[in-house]
This record gives C-alpha cells, sequence and structure tokens, in this order.
C-alpha cells in the first residue's frame, strides 16, 4: 500500500491573461484612456507582471505566464492598476481573486470575472495560532468556584501587507451578544508577516454561583482580531478577525486546552457596495500531481517507453494517449521530457512522424495541423533548443530594446515625425543581422535536435523521393514557423528578455517575425514567390525572398539535420539565467550588539561557467564566483534577516545571501543553481542554517568558528545533472496517469473498437493482427492506471486520518477539511475518476 510511502505534492499553473474591457475612466467627464497593467499574485506576493497598455479602457495583454507553485497559497489574484507617470504609486483599480479549490472550474477554458473593489476586508489572510481553556479558579477558601477563560495568542502566520509594512498587534476581547465585556491587546511586532506574540491573558467568565453550564455559555464569544500598526490619520488597519464561540460543535470544555489555527476572515458587518469595475479574460490551467513513490509508476512506464517499438504505431500507448486526449499539448509535455530523460527521444519521434508523413498527400500541409508528433517537436524545440535560442536571438532582441529604434512600415500607423523611409531602412537592418544570426549558428544547433532533424528528412526523402522541396518544408516548418518566429513574437515567454516591452519594440519584433516565418514557408517552396497578406510589407520581402538568401537557408537547414556534422563548443559560456536581486553585502561586519545588514539590489549573470554580478545590466561585472567554488545553495529562513524569498550561496569563505523578488524567482535561482554545482565534487553536505556574528559565533549551533563544519544537513539533490534537460521522471509519470484517468471510458471504447476490426477509425492500413495487438496494450494501461488509482486511493485515506481540523496543515474556516474528512469515511474502492489538474482534498 502507498500509504506509509513518501508523497509529494507538485503544483504548475499556466496563464493567459488577455484583456480587460469597461475599466473605470479617471473622473467624472475625464477624456482619454489609462496606462494600465496588471500583475499575477499567490495571495497577496506578486509574482509576475504584464507590459503596460497605454491610453485605453479595454487593454489587450496577450500575455503567458508559466510556473512551478513553489508555496502553498489559498488565492491567486489578478490586480488591475493604472499607473501613474508622475512617479507616484501606482493606482490599482480592482482585482480578480479565484480560490485555490476553485482553479479546476475554469480549466483550459477562457472566461470573464468581475473586476471587484480592493479594500482591507477583501485583501485579509494568513492564520492565526491559538490556546483556549476554561479553568475554574477559587480566589478564597470560602468563595464559590468561578470560571475564567484563558486565551494564549501564540503566533500568526502569513499576514497581509500594507504598503509594504506590517506591523502587528491582536486585541483579543470577549463578547456577550452585541456587548463587549471585555478587551485586552499583545504588544506590537515589528516588520513582520509571521509575528510570535506568546501572550496569555485571562477573562472571568459572568456567572452564577455554582457550576457553569452551556446555558450561561451560549451568549458568550471570544473575538481575536489582527491589525497592523498604522501612525497615518485613519488609525490602525484591519487585518482580519476570528471568532470563536464558547458553546456549540466548537465549545470548550473545562480544564481542556483547545490547541488550534485559524484562518483569519473579514469582519463580518462588512458591507460590499457594488462597483461597475469592468472585466478580465482570463485562461487557467493549473495542474497538482500527488508523485508517489517511483515503484508504482513501472507498469505504466515500461508500456509508454515501448511506443517507438510497437508496430503499428498506432497501438502504442503514447500514440493512444494522443488519441484520447483532446488537448494535445497536455499530452506532449510529459512524453517528451520522459523520452529525453531515458534517452529515446529519436525513436519516438521517428516512429509518430513516420505515420504522419506517410499519410500526408500535399507535402505544404505535412506538420502543419496541431497533431501530436507537432507538439511533441514544439516541446522537444523548447527543452532542447532554449540556450541555443538565447545564444542566437537574445543579443539582437537586447539591442533592439535598447535602441528603440522606430521601424513601423505600414504607412496608417507612422507616428508623428517619422518617416516610412528611415523606418524600412531601421526594419531591413534588423532583419539582416537575425538572418545573419540564425544562419551562422548552425553549428551551435544541440545534437539532440540534429538527430531528430535528420530523422525528420530521411522520412521525407522516403517517402518524396521526387520532390526535393519537401525535406526542407518539413524542417523549415518546425525551426522557423514554431521556434525562431514565436520567440522573436514573445521573447519574454522564451526568456530572451526579462525587460517590460513598449508598444514599439513589440512593434518590431512582430514584423520581424512576420519576415521570418514568410522566409520559412518560401524555402520549401519550389517557387522564391510568397503571397503576403499586408501591402506594405512586400517591400521588404522584395529584399529578402532572393535565391541568395533562400540558399543560405537551405545550406542551414542541411547542416543542422546532419547527424555527423562537427557541432562547435560556444565561445563564451552559456547564460542559464539573469535578473535583479538583492544582496547583503558581504564586506559587512555585524557584532553581537550591532546588526546592521547592508543590503544593495545587483543584476546577476548565472552562466556556465561562474555567477557573477554587476551594479546594473551591461557594465563590468564587480564580482564573479566560479561553479567550482559554489559548494551548495540553501533557502533562508525569514527569522534570519526578517527578509522573504531569500537564498545563500554556499562558500569555502564566506556565503553570500540574496534575495529573489518573489517566491517563484527564489525557486527558479535555487533549483538551477542546484543543477549547475551538482557536479562539484566538493559539494557540503552540511551547512549552517543561521548567521555567524563575530562576537557570538554562529547563531543555529553557537559554533565560534565561522569555518566551522555546518550543524544542518543540506537539501537533498533530486534534480538531473543536465541543465538543459533536466527532468522529474516521476511527476512526468504522474502526470501522464492523471491523463489516462481522466479518460478512462474513452480507453474502454476504444478497447471494444479493438475488439471488431472495421470499427477502429476505418483505416484500410489495419490488419487483424494488429488489433489484437491494440486490445492488449489498451488492457494493460487500464489495468496499470486502475493499479495507479488504489496507490493514491489509500494515500489520500491516510492523509485525512492523519489531519487533525484545526491543525497548522487544517486550519479552522476552510472547507477543504470536509472533502479530507469524506475520504477517511471512505473505507475501500479506488478512484475511478480524477479530472486532469485535480487536487484531492
Amino acid at each position: 500500500m502507498a500509504s506509509n510511502a513518501r508523497v509529494r505534492v507538485e503544483e504548475r499553473i499556466k496563464i493567459n491573461i488577455g484583456e480587460a474591457k469597461n475599466l473605470p475612466s479617471r473622473g467624472h467627464g475625464s477624456v482619454g484612456g489609462r496606462d494600465v497593467f496588471c500583475t499575477v499574485n499567490l495571495d497577496q506576493e506578486e509574482v509576475h507582471r504584464t507590459n503596460t497598455v497605454e491610453k485605453t479602457l479595454n487593454p489587450f495583454f496577450g500575455d503567458e505566464y508559466n510556473f512551478d507553485i513553489p508555496r502553498k497559497f489559498r488565492w491567486l489574484s489578478f490586480y488591475i492598476y493604472d499607473r501613474e507617470r508622475s512617479g507616484k504609486q501606482d493606482k490599482v483599480l480592482g482585482k480578480v481573486s479565484i480560490k485555490k479549490e476553485d482553479l479546476r472550474k475554469y480549466q483550459g477554458k477562457d472566461h470573464w470575472f468581475d473586476i471587484l473593489p480592493v479594500d482591507c476586508d477583501s485583501e485579509v489572510q494568513g492564520e492565526v495560532h491559538l490556546e483556549v481553556r476554561l479553568e475554574p479558579i477559587q480566589k478564597s477558601e470560602d468563595a464559590p468556584t468561578l470560571t475564567r477563560l484563558s486565551v494564549r495568542v501564540i503566533e500568526c502566520n502569513g499576514l497581509t501587507k500594507n504598503n509594504g509594512a506590517c506591523d502587528p498587534h491582536v486585541n483579543v476581547s470577549l463578547w456577550c451578544e452585541n456587548e463587549k465585556l471585555e478587551s485586552k491587546r499583545t504588544k506590537r511586532k515589528s516588520k513582520t508577516t509571521s509575528p510570535t506574540f506568546n501572550e496569555t491573558f485571562h477573562f472571568e467568565i459572568p456567572q452564577r454561583p455554582g457550576e457553569i453550564t452551556a446555558d450561561s455559555l451560549a451568549a458568550l464569544q471570544l473575538r481575536v482580531t489582527v491589525w497592523h500598526d498604522s501612525p497615518g490619520i485613519f488609525g490602525n488597519i484591519f487585518l482580519g478577525e476570528v471568532r470563536v464561540p464558547l458553546t456549540g460543535e466548537a465549545g470548550l470544555k473545562l480544564n481542556l486546552s483547545h490547541d488550534t489555527w485559524y484562518f483569519l476572515q473579514p469582519r463580518e458587518n462588512n458591507r460590499v457596495i457594488a462597483h461597475d469595475l469592468g472585466s478580465l479574460r482570463l485562461k487557467l490551467n493549473y495542474t497538482s500531481d500527488e508523485v508517489i513513490s517511483s515503484k508504482h509508476y513501472d507498469q505504466l512506464l515500461g508500456l509508454v517507453l515501448q511506443s517507438p517499438m510497437v508496430k503499428p504505431v498506432t497501438c502504442s500507448a503514447a500514440y493512444i494517449l494522443g488519441q484520447v486526449v483532446s488537448n494535445k499539448q497536455e499530452a506532449a509535455e510529459p512524453l517528451v521530457r520522459l523520452f529525453l530523460h531515458h534517452g529515446k527521444i529519436v525513436p519516438f519521434i521517428e516512429s509518430l512522424s513516420e505515420r504522419e508523413i506517410a499519410l500526408e498527400t500535399d507535402p505544404n500541409t505535412i506538420f502543419r495541423g496541431n497533431t501530436l508528433v507537432s507538439k511533441c517537436m514544439d516541446e522537444l524545440m523548447k527543452l532542447a533548443g532554449l540556450h541555443y535560442l538565447h545564444t542566437v536571438l537574445r543579443p539582437v532582441v537586447e539591442r533592439i530594446y535598447q535602441e528603440r529604434r522606430p521601424c513601423e512600415v505600414d504607412p496608417g500607423k507612422l507616428g508623428d515625425g517619422e518617416r516610412l523611409e528611415t523606418n524600412f531602412a531601421n526594419l531591413k537592418g534588423y532583419i539582416q543581422e537575425t538572418f545573419a544570426a540564425i544562419s551562422k549558428s548552425a553549428y551551435q544547433c544541440p545534437s539532440t535536435m540534429c538527430r531528430v532533424f535528420a530523422a525528420l528528412k530521411r522520412q521525407a526523402r522516403v517517402f518524396f523521393p521526387d520532390n526535393q522541396e519537401v525535406q526542407y518544408c518539413v524542417l523549415s516548418g518546425f525551426v522557423f514557423l514554431r521556434f525562431f518566429a514565436p520567440a522573436l513574437l514573445n521573447p519574454k515567454l522564451f526568456d530572451l528578455t526579462q525587460e517590460q516591452l513598449d508598444p514599439q519594440t513589440s512593434r518590431t519584433l512582430k514584423l520581424i517575425s512576420k519576415t521570418i516565418n514568410s522566409l520559412g514557408s518560401c524555402v520549401g517552396s519550389r517557387s522564391s514567390v510568397v503571397s503576403c497578406k499586408e501591402e506594405y510589407m512586400m517591400a521588404i520581402n522584395k529584399d529578402f525572398f532572393t535565391d541568395s538568401y533562400l540558399q543560405k537557408l537551405r545550406l542551414f537547414l542541411d547542416v543542422i539535420s546532419t547527424e555527423s556534422a562537427p557541432h562547435q563548443a560556444l565561445d563564451s559560456p552559456i547564460i542559464l539565467k539573469e535578473g535583479q536581486l538583492v544582496k547583503r553585502a558581504m564586506s559587512r561586519r555585524i557584532s553581537l550588539n550591532i546588526f546592521r545588514p547592508s543590503f544593495v539590489r545587483r543584476h546577476f549573470c548565472l552562466t556556465t561557467r561562474g555567477l557573477s554580478y554587476s551594479v546594473s545590466k551591461g557594465e563590468r561585472p564587480r564580482h564573479e564566483i566560479p561553479v567550482d567554488n559554489i559548494r551548495g545553495v540553501e533557502p533562508v529562513d525569514e527569522a534570519v534577516f526578517k527578509k522573504r524569498n531569500m537564498f545563500r550561496i554556499v562558500q569555502p569563505d564566506r556565503d553570500l545571501y540574496m534575495q529573489a523578488n518573489n517566491c517563484v524567482e527564489q525557486k527558479e535561482w535555487v533549483d538551477i543553481l542546484s543543477k549547475v554545482v551538482s557536479h562539484n565534487l566538493d559539494k557540503t553536505e552540511q551547512y549552517h542554517p543561521g548567521l555567524f556574528r563575530e562576537a557570538a559565533g554562529w547563531t543555529c549551533c553557537r559554533s565560534p568558528t565561522q569555518t566551522a563544519i555546518g550543524c544542518a544537513p543540506v537539501t537533498a539533490d533530486k534534480l538531473h545533472a543536465d541543465i538543459k534537460l533536466a527532468t522529474d521522471s516521476d511527476r512526468e509519470m504522474e502526470r501522464l496517469y492523471a491523463l489516462f484517468s481522466a479518460h478512462l471510458e474513452q480507453l474502454r471504447r476504444l478497447q471494444e473498437s479493438f475488439s471488431y476490426h472495421p470499427a477502429y477509425a476505418g483505416d484500410p492500413s489495419f490488419e487483424p493482427k494488429d488489433t489484437v495487438v491494440g486490445y492488449n496494450t489498451v488492457a494493460s494501461i487500464i489495468s496499470a492506471v486502475n493499479s495507479l488509482q488504489q496507490e493514491h486511493h489509500d494515500h489520500d485515506r491516510s492523509r485525512a486520518r492523519g489531519i487533525r481540523y484545526g491543525s497548522r496543515m487544517a486550519p479552522i474556516g476552510d472547507d477543504n477539511y470536509l472533502q479530507l474528512r469524506a475520504a477517511a469515511a471512505s473505507e475501500s474502492g479506488p478512484r475511478r475518476y480524477r479530472p486532469v489538474g485535480s487536487t484531492p482534498g
């Protein structure tokens, strides 16, 4: 049973922020729009920001953002802001908040959400930890026994910040119906969203002489309210409250201590005033996978990895998954990662593409649809070719962003003072630079991609021996139309830049992408003339659609599709990640009584050789740490510096402390640094989770020597050493299981159709023996899925039984516990259906 197996939950979300409509104007009678941007927040923490769309009340964002969720959260929120050009604080117009449990309702579909107002009640988040008990007291021997209420405010967690600050205190009061009997408060804690109070308060229960009864407690209620101490004219700011009845299911029993966590709630008497703030269109794809022990995936893993050897391929597990899943991208992502991880990606792609080419009669439409093999190729190029893409296009994109030369060639869209001839020359220069960067990079193309391209070219020659252009059509369709052109069109999605692109730069990149896309279509054609929808692009096409350019592109395609081609090592190190981080100054001395760490913002750049930082991007590095000198990478507890999202780089002499902008970036930096140093021979196995102070030593173990051996083990390294192709095989198998599990009914119908040869897709190439192979494959898939379902069911039941309502894992105030309790009550029977991305309980 899996109930005792170690299970980890991996969450990921893909967000498409489409557009907003009917935003409120700046004021009554105002003319013009707003400069609008949107942020993505986990609870209250911003993790992403869109570009600003200027002068409109109906902004189109067209923004995509994907990330692994690194921590627990309750709400996914989208804040709409009006940018203030005067340097003042940007004005929040409203927000859309979706509870974590409700994300599945909007899975994979565009949905319009009403934008709601933002106030202190709508911003409530976090928990409070209380210990409450009823105690008998007797003031003297002759006095009657009375009862008092003892309340210990232990701590809070994840409180809301107000304008970046949180200085909380807690009010504890006893109420009788609507009358406050007595109120007390804790001391204020400064600059923390997770304060520890450990303060106890006592309230005498009003009663008649004699033993206290349920009736005497019925009208009493304990209210615990958290406030942010604010010196402003509006006074303290409400952060949330908890109301604890002294009777009923949540009632207290004499001499029994109730140690309980509660979710903070908005005020009960808060009245929401209706506002028409517009609406926001979003498309969400949230997945939550419970990854269990590797051994449980072996049966399904074997079926999937056999797919390239199964004849015909239509009877293989991978192909069958592509048939039953409507969204091919959902199937392609885990399949490609899995076959890359096991070194079988080339035969896998070759087996799928062979069937598609064999059935195609028009060479111009090969791989142009959203088939499983096309989506697998897209995913392969993103994984295996990302660093190659950065090497080729990042310098071009950065130059375009820095220079910001006008390149608009549509006469109807020219800006004030712009000349068409100048813009045409600017655009032509950028296209030439982009073309040169691509055509000269053939020998730098990753070998994995080259081997797959060689297989595709080989198949095109077999099935179209009399049409040499087909091989170029097949390759260009992937390399230009689905790799280079999309990256230019959306550089942030491909991590080519981290800058917020202005409309002019975005338009320039779009025009370059159009030209590269058209060149890719032309290189596989017998004619060098390509139809152009936009008349203003004809002049550009005349300059680039020449025999000289097309010949260079064909040569480029020949090189990247040759397995034996000598691939050049890059002269310069590969940039793996870069961005702004806040670092603690390494030269700052900290004594026992003076704690004044200095934190400065720097631009960090991680390459395959080392980690460097400079004052700003493009400047000479101030310091560089060779990869070989990094002994470990560990997150830093918030309590050390009272700062979130900190992590440290463990070095031989002194650790380097850094702070990321949010929890997502922190995870990305820690993950990529861990991968880079995974093969270092002198990696440390122990580290100090605390801070070293010269007069007091390490705060964690009190060791007086800074170079002393660490007192805590480093985080277990679960990452693959290959930076470009790192894969969590168990996680991908869990994803595949979830897809198969969600489509069990389709699998059963397919199994039945295999029993009757004519019923299977009407494919004349099928022979009776093929239906036997297909039937057996589907039967094996269903068997493997049922086995995994039972393992998951056993774990869900065990987990539900092990969680106490009111514990840190299940605070009171959330209906999740009801689902957990229902799972615990189920004694037998596996889950028969689990929607893609669903989270048990």
